[in-house]
């Protein structure tokens, strides 16, 4: 029998980088440049896959994985959406995070950005 991969059905290739499997080789590569931006003493550290709790009216609607959270040195943090191709689940799941990001976030000195 003979193991034939699954393609993925919007072309993006899933990568390895560092010893972590990445959904696409542009997520591999926003992750090398933060191991960049470490090294430069621009980024203390960052995780992958950082899950929110998406809420409205303090309701669970479902949970949303935003790709990177990245503590800075200077004392922000940024979380990194890497999108290649954009589906109307995640626009819908996308919305609903820009709207409730700083009930999610109270406190921290945050921003939401999105890596096209």
């Amino acid at each position: 029998m003979v193991f034939i991969p699954k393609k993925n059905k919007y072309n993006a290739k899933s990568t390895n980088y560092n010893g972590y499997n990445y959904d696409s080789k542009k997520e591999a590569g926003y992750a090398m440049d933060l191991d960049w931006k470490i090294k430069a003493g621009l980024v203390d550290r960052f995780e992958r896959q950082h899950k929110f709790d998406l809420r409205v009216n303090d309701e669970h609607i479902c949970n949303y994985y935003i790709d990177f959270k990245v503590y800075y040195t200077d004392g922000h943090i940024e979380y990194v959406e890497v999108k290649g191709f954009e589906t109307d689940v995640w626009r819908l799941k996308w919305r609903i995070t820009k709207a409730t990001f700083s009930d999610m976030t109270k406190g921290e000195d945050s921003q939401l950005v999105l890596f096209k």
